[in-house]
């Protein structure tokens, strides 16, 4: 199923568009919108694009356990904004019961990182890439979450970016009973490895200066390669945001440093914008890797263009992703 453009709106205008919504609905997209920062002219993207995939995603629910949808896509191309909205979508429209699982989330401690550093290589301090992970923690939540039962709590992990570290488990968050889908969300959810001949070039300043013989980026791959499957092979169903160019990925980080900044008071771990480049080019080969691999075998395909707005779905219903 192929839905490409932007709705054609005429005369109408946005407000009139929210209020042939049910009331409920239009209440509580609006309230997301606003806390996420968005415009409100969102409610076209709403409409065109996300309401369609959560219906799918609703459709494929009624399962024996909970339905795990993937969201990936590079940083800053919508990801959280995505799963949020989502989850509304299922939990309005369709009565659905979803919990969000973010794999920034289940990074590992600062302390656990440092200790990779040493043992393995220096750039492995800095969270993001596959191997800076807590992937065991992240199946056995997933697997709490599908086995649940009416009377359980399960503690789903945070992380707290600005402090750079895993909050303490006092201040997870707790879901109870069972979910009907489980979002999974994160820039190199369901992502694949690298053939090993692709590795031994530099693709950056970062890989020339500091991982001049490939140890930091093989390592990286071989993780993929060998711990991550396990994970990525619970995804029912996988949800890939394609950006148009990884220059777009540098901009939009930029823009979520920023909103970073404005909810966080001093003294915590806010990048300028020389920290920022550097902190890119640490994703840049494996989502340059997945821009050119992932589109085709993705369940879901969302493009997203220059102007970081939805352009086009393609839904491949009753599909599950292979890994």
């Amino acid at each position: 199923m192929l839905i490409k453009g932007v709705v054609a709106l005429g005369a109408m205008a946005v407000g009139g568009q929210i209020q042939a919504m049910s009331d409920r609905f239009s209440e509580q997209m609006l309230g997301l919108v606003r806390r996420e920062g968005l415009p409100e002219d969102y409610a076209e993207t709403v409409t065109r694009f996300l309401r369609p995939l959560g219906r799918c995603i609703a459709e494929m629910t009624g399962r024996p356990r909970p339905v795990i949808v993937g969201v990936s896509g590079a940083q800053g191309s919508g990801k959280s904004t995505l799963a949020a909205f989502l989850k509304m979508i299922l939990e309005v429209d369709h009565r659905r019961r979803a919990v969000v699982l973010s794999l920034d989330d289940l990074y590992l401690t600062r302390a656990e990182r440092e200790a990779l550093a040493a043992e393995v290589h220096p750039l492995l301090v800095t969270r993001g890439v596959p191997g800076t992970h807590d992937v065991v923690m992240g199946m056995r939540t997933l697997d709490r979450l599908m086995t649940a039962e009416a009377g359980t709590r399960t503690l789903i992990p945070r992380f707290d970016k600005a402090r750079d570290d895993r909050m303490p488990r006092q201040h997870w968050d707790r879901f109870a009973g069972r979910p009907d889908v489980i979002l999974f969300e994160g820039w190199c959810v369901g992502a694949l490895p690298q053939r090993e001949g692709a590795l031994t070039e530099p693709l950056n300043a970062l890989e020339r200066d500091e991982d001049p013989d490939g140890t930091w980026r093989r390592y990286v791959n071989r993780q993929l390669a060998t711990a991550y499957p396990a994970l990525f092979r619970r995804i029912d169903h996988l949800v890939m945001l394609a950006v148009p160019d990884f220059g777009c990925v540098r901009r939009w980080r930029t823009l979520q440093e920023q909103k970073l900044a404005q909810r966080v008071g001093q003294g915590t771990r806010v990048m300028a914008a020389a920290d920022i480049e550097r902190f890119v080019m640490h994703y840049e080969r494996l989502t340059r890797h997945m821009l050119d691999e992932m589109p085709a075998r993705a369940d879901t395909l969302l493009t997203v263009d220059r102007d970081h707005r939805i352009s086009q779905i393609i839904l491949r219903r009753g599909s599950a992703s292979r890994l």
